[in-house]
């Protein structure tokens, strides 16, 4: 990702705090700076990525069909088939019914 440099105004007691952190943590200050925003930011996003599924579901909701049509009613008539094949195999080869 693209990095931009940016300027912010900082108070000396906040410059040394930073400086203090990230010595402690052995990153650079931008470094530091960047997890900070980082992390605060990171809710907002998630709420955000929450809302966007929130309004899909309001759009669709879940157990109507879409436009692949209904997918539990085609999910067991492809089962049904599977087993009536496998019945028919097994039957051709001799084996009988359980």
């Amino acid at each position: 990702m693209a990095r931009v440099q940016t300027m912010v105004q900082l108070s000396d007691e906040l410059l040394a705090d930073l400086d203090q952190v990230a010595v402690k943590r052995g990153i650079s200050r931008s470094a530091l700076i960047r997890e900070l925003l980082e992390g605060s930011l990171a809710p907002g996003r998630l709420d955000a990525i929450g809302d966007a599924i929130v309004a899909g579901y309001q759009r669709v909701p879940a157990g109507e069909p879409d436009d692949w049509g209904a997918l539990d009613h085609q999910a067991d008539a492809a089962a049904t088939e599977l087993m009536q094949r496998l019945a028919a195999e097994e039957e051709a080869a001799g084996f009988g019914p359980w």
